[in-house]
């Protein structure tokens, strides 16, 4: 295989576009799928009339050099920027005593960042990738409700959870299929919360180690953000698994009413989001996988620690295996 290889990734999450722009600058043929409506996995934005709010990460830190370089980038292009947090709790998150956490955000939405890393790539949006077939050593990719494409692949990527990954690779890689079988990752409730007025409390954000609730935050107090005052709650992974299946009502109910014992109020417009797969228990540390041999890749967060950090450095570690195997 030689750098002008066609390759497909599945996922064009945060994992999906950082192998995509590494390989794309090293000369490759790529073409990202995707079965939403956009980039960005959950690096999401939900908007409205004067309203937004950040619905899956909240932040991301940079402790890698190679990343803490990229974020510069990002920060260089104006779409990331600082977030100084007004803890409800500072030590909340078990960084008492040691240096101040660097946390950082997209802007003006967290959105933002996959956008621009998607605005240079063959992006195919809306498009569930259901099956791989291996045909005459190269892949053939087949659409939900569609059947197969036309254009056939020298190398594929999955950069999608463990749980969607294995009935993709159960065909034609079993041994990876069970290893991602093996990978338990548990969902997250998200609520949205669109207040007239701005909240008279004295934090933008809380970590919160009972009840249902893990983290709640003032999403308009984030940098470049402009529109009518917006709160995100996120349930507990433990919580969010016990009700998964749980009506978006009473899940509203409960959720509330934890925000509200912490000061907040009934809000004008209120929604929630199921995210099926937000996070990995106990996460593997392979980094990526790479088989040169059928020229398959997966990289993800849930290879390598769960966070867009993580995500990030799988996907552009399996780009530099890729590249440096066709040199």
């Amino acid at each position: 295989m030689t750098s002008s290889s066609r390759i497909a990734i599945i996922g064009a999450g945060i994992a999906g576009l950082a192998c995509a722009t590494a390989l794309k600058q090293a000369g490759f043929q790529v073409s990202l799928f995707d079965k939403s409506r956009g980039a960005g996995g959950r690096m999401s934005t939900r908007r409205g009339a004067d309203w937004q709010c950040d619905h899956g990460a909240q932040y991301f830190t940079a402790r890698n050099p190679e990343f803490r370089a990229e974020v510069t980038r990002w920060e260089q292009a104006g779409v990331a920027g600082h977030w100084q947090l007004q803890l409800r709790s500072p030590d909340a998150d078990g960084c008492s005593g040691g240096a101040p956490v660097e946390r950082f955000v997209g802007v003006p939405r967290m959105s933002s960042i996959a956008a621009w890393l998607a605005a240079d790539l063959a992006l195919h949006t809306e498009t569930a990738i259901s099956a791989l077939q291996r045909e005459d050593s190269a892949w053939r990719l087949h659409v939900q409700d569609e059947g197969p494409l036309a254009q056939r692949y020298d190398m594929v990527v999955l950069a999608v959870p463990a749980p969607q990954a294995v009935p993709l690779l159960n065909q034609v890689a079993p041994l990876q299929a069970a290893l991602a079988a093996g990978t338990s990752m548990a969902g997250c409730w998200a609520m949205m919360l669109e207040f007239a007025q701005p909240l008279a409390l004295d934090f933008n954000a809380a970590f919160l180690n009972s009840g249902p609730l893990r983290w709640v935050a003032r999403d308009s107090a984030k940098p470049g953000r402009s529109g009518r005052e917006s709160w995100l709650l996120h349930a507990s992974a433990e919580w969010s698994e016990t009700h998964i299946e749980l009506d978006a009502d009473s899940i509203a109910a409960q959720l509330l009413a934890a925000f509200i014992s912490l000061g907040g109020q009934v809000p004008q417009r209120w929604s929630v989001h199921r995210w099926r797969y937000a996070s990995t228990p106990q996460a593997r540390n392979d980094v990526c996988i790479w088989e040169a041999g059928q020229g398959l890749g997966i990289c993800g967060d849930w290879l390598n620690g769960g966070t867009v950090e993580a995500a990030w450095l799988s996907g552009h570690a399996l780009a530099q295996r890729i590249i440096a195997g066709s040199a």
